[in-house]
């Protein structure tokens, strides 16, 4: 799906599909089922969920830090989750308004956040 960026180019912008396959690129990832939608674990910890809280978003495991950088960032795009977890990192985003360029950063924000420490070294330096 494209549509025309606020600068007047064309960008892409992410779907559910989109977000799944992305987030299951990400080395080690496995899908699972939380409260009725999909999340995406490193380890068995969840890093990010899709359809949370509607299926317009999906929902990224950041430090409180990198949270107020993508906000900066990208505001249309990414916003705290509202509860304590959004204090904490959690953060929303609106898929019709990330690009994936930074979705993808956030998801690799979000997996090394929640990797065990012996695997991001192991693959440090590496594509995750």
């Amino acid at each position: 799906m494209l549509s025309t960026g606020a600068q007047n180019y064309w960008i892409e912008k992410m779907t559910l599909s989109g977000f799944r396959k992305m987030a299951l690129s990400l080395h080690e990832t496995t899908e699972s089922l939380h409260m009725d939608h999909p999340d995406f674990r490193i380890a068995g910890k969840v890093f990010a969920t899709l359809g949370y809280p509607d299926k317009s978003c999906g929902m990224v495991k950041l430090t409180p830090k990198q949270q107020a950088a993508f906000m900066r960032e990208d505001p249309e795009a990414f916003m705290p989750v509202k509860s304590a977890w959004g204090l904490r990192g959690a953060t929303t985003l609106h898929l019709r308004a990330v690009t994936p360029e930074m979705l993808r950063k956030a998801l690799e924000a979000a997996w090394a956040n929640t990797a065990p420490k012996g695997l991001t070294d192991r693959i440090q330096g590496q594509v995750i």
